[in-house]
């Protein structure tokens, strides 16, 4: 047998063989632009940039748990090797990568495991910056239920009295031997979704907003809580998506998860809240993810951190936008709406994996009961930022953020300021200023949390 065929026969099976064949030139191979390795601890993704189309195809094996790879018409230069020294000592879900030429013309990956994943792998056409791309995404076999990761987060917060924290509860009334799939993987159809929706029960029902807070009981401690709020801290864009850059070079993405970072400690540290982080890294969560986490959790409110980009360099100061149902209150912020609604399309969705007429009905099911609150809410971080610094406008805007349609949680979005703006993204790029934004959007949801207090429900305390 050919010395390269012995190679590609140990490959195969899966053997620790040097793997010599990357020196072997391919006939009319494409070109590997860049790797990108995502470690995350819902999935890790891998992506491989093209400069044409990819052809591959896929194979996982057991004992040990390994993920085959085969892409067509590539060659096997610097850049596919880079996959090799990408993968990170912690990622929860490769231990290492092996590159090969398993026949002539097709170069191998082997994905060595440390656990069975549920592969998902599709292409994307060029878009924004980014040429065709090959996206590998490895999801565990049982999704990570971000009520589990909340409670992880906030684990040693103490709960009143003896009561056991309701969460745990109700973790405890779902199915824990339940395997689901990847949060974009085929859901319900929307008959399903509606009849579901129409029995649950009264804690997942879309909640009014809450009036004032009512008068204080003789003997009560004055600050104590109905029950624990949960805030979804939501920070824009992450792995593919870098969001809007500064000239700088500064990344919208680092910037947001900075503030966001921020900000979950100010609510950590605060009586009778706490906070849940939509992503707590450089990695990508789509859009509709997003919102469903946060409806998991059973979120009180929602805020979502951005440092957007416009046309004009000029532009400057905080905005904070709700939902419209309607038209955008400006041609701005119709314009922004627009550019942050394109993150699935520059961060990466497997389109073919959802089911779109689930995704559309989450989209429509917006009330003017969560609009309402959400102004609410809006006004009074608004107010603080206003306090801080500059503001792009002086009352709170309206747009169709993708992000801001969750039925039955109050949600707003925060442009923390114009990363485009030279001055601005200077601002952004300091520590201090980030953890100053990121107080001014703590006192207004203090604020608006004291004035409209969640009132308990489903037995949460």
């Amino acid at each position: 047998m050919p010395e390269g065929g012995t190679r590609r026969g140990l490959l195969r099976l899966g053997l620790s063989a040097p793997l010599l064949a990357l020196d072997l030139p391919l006939a009319s191979a494409g070109t590997i632009l860049a790797v990108r390795v995502w470690p995350a601890p819902d999935y890790t993704r891998v992506t491989l940039e093209h400069a044409s189309k990819p052809v591959f195809s896929h194979a996982t094996l057991a004992s040990p748990d390994r993920l085959m790879v085969d892409i067509e018409g590539i060659e096997a230069n610097g850049q596919i090797r880079d996959v090799v020294s990408k993968v990170r000592p912690d990622d929860p879900y490769i231990a290492g990568v092996r590159i090969g030429l398993n026949r002539p013309g097709v170069v191998r990956l082997v994905f060595d495991l440390k656990q069975p994943v549920r592969p998902q792998l599709f292409t994307l056409n060029p878009v924004g910056d980014y040429q065709h791309r090959l996206v590998i995404d490895l999801h565990p076999v049982v999704e990570r239920d971000p009520l589990v990761a909340l409670l992880e987060q906030t684990k040693d917060e103490p709960v009143r009295g003896n009561e056991e924290d309701p969460l745990v509860a109700l973790l405890r009334e779902r199915d824990p031997g339940h395997a689901r799939g990847p949060a974009d993987s085929p859901g319900p159809s929307v008959s399903e979704t509606l009849a579901q929706s129409a029995e649950r029960p009264a804690d997942h029902a879309p909640r009014p907003m809450q009036g004032k807070r009512p008068a204080r009981q003789s003997g009560e401690p004055r600050d104590r809580p109905l029950r624990l709020a949960t805030i979804a801290i939501d920070p824009g864009h992450g792995g593919e998506d870098p969001g809007a850059i500064g000239r700088r070079g500064t990344r919208e993405k680092d910037v947001v998860l900075a503030i966001a970072q921020e900000l979950r400690a100010l609510i950590a540290a605060e009586p009778g809240m706490r906070a849940f982080m939509t992503r707590d890294g450089d990695y990508f969560v789509p859009l509709g993810t997003r919102v469903a986490k946060a409806r998991r959790v059973q979120a009180d409110l929602f805020v979502s951190i951005h440092a957007d980009a416009f046309i004009k360099p000029t532009a400057r100061g905080a905005s904070v936008f709700v939902l419209s149902d309607r038209s955008a209150s400006s041609t701005a912020a119709r314009w922004l709406a627009t550019r942050e609604n394109r993150a699935d399309l520059i961060g990466g969705v497997n389109l073919r994996a959802r089911n779109r007429e689930v995704a559309s009905l989450l989209l429509e099911m917006s009330t003017k009961s969560q609009i309402m609150s959400s102004q609410v809410a809006a006004n009074a971080v608004l107010g603080e930022l206003r306090r801080v610094g500059h503001v792009h406008k002086p009352h709170v805007e309206r747009a169709g953020f993708a992000v801001l349609k969750a039925p039955d949680i109050p949600s707003i979005l925060v442009e923390t300021a114009f990363i485009s703006n030279p001055q601005e993204e200077a601002r952004l790029a300091d520590p201090r200023y980030q953890r100053t934004v990121a107080e001014a959007i703590f006192r207004g949801i203090r604020n608006y949390l004291r004035d409209h207090p969640p009132a308990p429900h489903g037995g949460r305390v």
